[in-house]
């Protein structure tokens, strides 16, 4: 077998246990586990999930899982496509800053299908594979030292699903590194759909997860791949992602807990908006200023922030693309004075006024020579009395370093939970937030989706 550093991954995964998890990974966990429900459930609002979920049923036959909100019976790795889709679809979804991942996104919506099929995941084994599946995306994400050139999000996600997969599976080593091979030979996640910002962009996570999950099974099977998954000649690194170093990832395996370096994202909109919104409506709070005392803004960004968010305010686009506009996103909050799911609504993408204030925002590249890095940001804000106010931001709202607050936690969960596609019970949403409280307690997880799907009309 080739030397490659998937070996030292399949043998963390193998390795630890529920009970080798230290406090912090475990409650870390089970806020990030409520939280890609949250999104998820709101994410049922989003575009195309008709069409999605009826595409996906001509796919496989199968009723192994449900779609989270509709209920929708359908095998485990279109159940896994749909609600990574779901998760991601309104770009609300936790991230690793560092490593420029959603590292719960793929991996859950994994989980949750396997559990459902198997019927015999307890909440111990969720906990543990979610930890897992965000400490080898994470991990692989952090390594990597060149621009994105494909998502890794969704490429990086696939590692991490087929490591929580192998761990609720119980695979040898020998059986995970063959599921991660058989995921790298589906990667898919091309950059041209964060450009074109459409709904491609989600559903390339929704492929990864369902690719994970028929690596699993694959592998499972039998189904042999090659060894040197990331660093072969034509591996991950190489192939996807260019200019890396693993060393300090493989060194700091079960020291560091990546799923306790998660942020959370207190506003729909790319996470590269989020320092230059945090400090745009921390000078509106500390100065007064209204939408029409602005004259201009200008924000001071690294390379990576201005790449994702960068992009001009257009007067014709879709809700993907003004989610990773900092011009839209900023001018939605100097005149709601938040960001919210509603911004991206028609009625606000076409509005004059918005339109307006955001082409006089622009974005402009400092000299951050961090490949990865999205902080730290500076905003200046130009009022029409003449005055100017700046502010630098280095941690940002959501960061564990500026974290939300349980009670700020739960407000964005249950707002979420109020826009799914369907209503969905408000008991339900106190019950989800008590046994996910509770989760190490919990006999068999599938019971979690029972609550997400909305009652029969």
């Amino acid at each position: 077998m080739t030397a490659d550093g998937i070996a030292a991954f399949a043998d963390h995964v193998v390795g630890v246990s529920y009970d080798t998890l230290p406090p912090g990974a475990i409650q870390a966990a089970k806020t990030f586990i409520l939280d890609g429900f949250g999104v998820g459930v709101a994410g049922s609002a989003g575009p195309w999930l008709d069409g999605l979920i009826a595409s996906a049923g001509v796919q496989g036959q199968g009723d192994d899982a449900r779609v989270w909100v509709f209920g929708n019976r359908l095998p485990a790795s279109a159940v896994a496509m749909v609600n990574a889709y779901q998760m991601h679809n309104s770009e609300f979804d936790c991230v690793h800053e560092a490593a420029v991942v959603h590292a719960m996104t793929v991996p859950l919506a994994a989980i949750m299908a396997e559990a459902e099929r198997t019927g015999d995941v307890d909440g111990k084994a969720l906990i543990t594979a979610a930890v897992l599946g965000v400490d080898v995306a994470a991990h692989i994400g952090v390594a990597s030292r060149s621009n994105l050139r494909f998502f890794r999000p969704a490429t990086a996600g696939a590692f991490g699903a087929v490591a929580a997969l192998g761990k609720l599976r119980s695979f040898d080593r020998e059986t995970l590194i063959n599921a991660f091979g058989i995921a790298l030979a589906q990667l898919s996640g091309t950059m041209q759909a964060h450009v074109d910002g459409g709904i491609m962009l989600a559903m390339q996570m929704g492929f990864n997860a369902r690719n994970a999950v028929v690596a699993a099974d694959m592998a499972e099977r039998g189904l042999a791949a090659p060894a040197a998954v990331l660093e072969g000649e034509f591996g991950f690194f190489p192939l996807f992602e260019g200019d890396y170093d693993l060393r300090p990832s493989l060194d700091t395996l079960g020291k560091l807990w990546r799923i306790e370096e998660m942020a959370h994202k207190p506003f729909p909109s790319g996470r590269a908006t989020h320092g230059v919104l945090d400090g745009l409506l921390t000078l509106k709070r500390e100065q007064g200023f209204d939408a029409s005392d602005v004259d201009r803004v200008i924000c001071r960004v690294p390379p990576l922030t201005a790449q994702l968010v960068g992009r001009p305010i257009k007067d014709v686009m879709e809700a993907n693309y003004a989610r990773l506009s900092a011009p839209y996103v900023l001018a939605s909050a100097l005149i709601d004075g938040e960001v919210t799911i509603e911004s991206f609504r028609s009625e606000n993408l076409r509005d004059d006024g918005r339109l307006t204030i955001g082409k006089n925002i622009t974005v402009e590249i400092d000299d951050n020579s961090d490949r990865n890095a999205l902080t730290p940001v500076t905003v200046s804000v130009h009022l029409k009395n003449g005055t100017a106010h700046d502010i630098t931001m280095d941690v940002v709202y959501g960061n564990p370093k500026k974290p939300l607050t349980r009670a700020e936690h739960l407000q964005k969960f249950r707002r979420n939970w109020s826009i799914a596609a369907r209503p969905l019970p408000d008991d339900q949403a106190e019950t989800l937030i008590t046994a996910i409280d509770d989760l190490e307690t919990l006999a068999n997880v599938a019971r979690l989706v029972d609550l997400m799907v909305a009652p029969a009309s």
